[in-house]
């Protein structure tokens, strides 16, 4: 079965980026001058994904309003002839068919990608965490998708980082199967641990906001208790759901961003501006004149 649906997780706090996102939610802080839950949504729907589904919570209304309509924003632009922005606006709406669900708490990520599964039903679907953001000439996700294509099981995005930042992450055991290479970034999943100690760890291999899971999943986050922070834990639902049927870890091709912190977001920005064609020049211009 196709991946059609994509889950978009968003209701958090977002106390990282305080006091910027005590009136706004951290997801439509900028890249440059767009929020950065759009490069994930632009992401999905690059990848042939045909319905988002954005989970948020009572603080998130200007997610919503972003991805509407703005009638009165389109006859203003229209009125004063800024046909470009006027395109600009129009294609976030017409991106994709988004639906919004509510987390009423915040219990983990597990409970968020929950809130979904009547939206979702019986079929395979996509996960992206909007912080982390991935510039790549294929779609992150798309490359899992394809993954998933060639072996109908659960496809986790993963990385190396450094053994000091394990603590991190969710860290990943996997080892190669012969029948699913894709150039040796496809492994299947031997193990999962969520942010162990850099003694613990199985490996350097990090999982990062990207994901394709079968609908099983669904049952394993019901039957997970709630974990460290009161929380229901992807992470333990994967490592249930391995016991039924194979995970795969797919080593990604692209630049990623991890824009849900204060470093990240500063990188992420200076980045993506020096490779805007209409920024790019001065802005690096900029950069080398300062007394650093």
């Amino acid at each position: 079965m196709r991946v059609r649906k994509a889950v978009f997780p968003a209701a958090g706090w977002g106390t990282r980026f305080l006091p910027a996102t005590k009136a706004q939610p951290k997801e439509m802080l900028p890249l440059v001058d767009k929020p950065i839950i759009q490069y994930a949504v632009e992401e999905a729907v690059a990848a042939g994904i045909e319905q988002v589904i954005i989970v948020t919570s009572s603080q998130k209304r200007a997610i919503e309003d972003h991805f509407d309509l703005s009638y009165e924003l389109e006859h203003l632009l229209e009125d004063r002839g800024e046909i470009e922005k006027l395109r600009q606006v129009r294609k976030i709406s017409d991106l994709a068919q988004i639906a919004y669900v509510r987390q009423k708490e915040q219990l983990g990520l597990g409970h968020a990608i929950l809130m979904a599964k009547d939206l979702i039903g019986h079929e395979p679907f996509a996960v992206l965490l909007p912080d982390d953001v991935v510039i790549a000439d294929r779609p992150c996700i798309g490359q899992l998708i394809h993954a998933y294509e060639g072996t109908h099981s659960s496809v986790v995005a993963v990385t190396e980082v450094p053994a000091e930042e394990v603590s991190r992450y969710g860290i990943v055991a996997a080892e190669v199967d012969e029948s699913h290479l894709d150039g040796g970034r496809l492994r299947r999943m031997t193990r999962i641990v969520e942010k162990p100690s850099p003694a613990d760890a199985p490996s350097t291999l990090a999982v990062i906001g990207r994901y394709v899971l079968t609908p099983k999943i669904f049952d394993k986050l019901e039957q997970t208790q709630r974990g460290a922070g009161g929380e229901i834990q992807l992470t333990d639902a994967i490592e249930a759901l391995m016991a039924e049927q194979s995970v795969y870890t797919y080593e990604f091709e692209g630049i990623r961003y991890d824009a849900g912190t204060t470093m990240g977001w500063l990188q992420a920005t200076v980045d993506l501006a020096l490779q805007r064609p209409d920024l790019g020049a001065e802005f690096r211009a900029h950069l080398k004149g300062l007394d650093l």
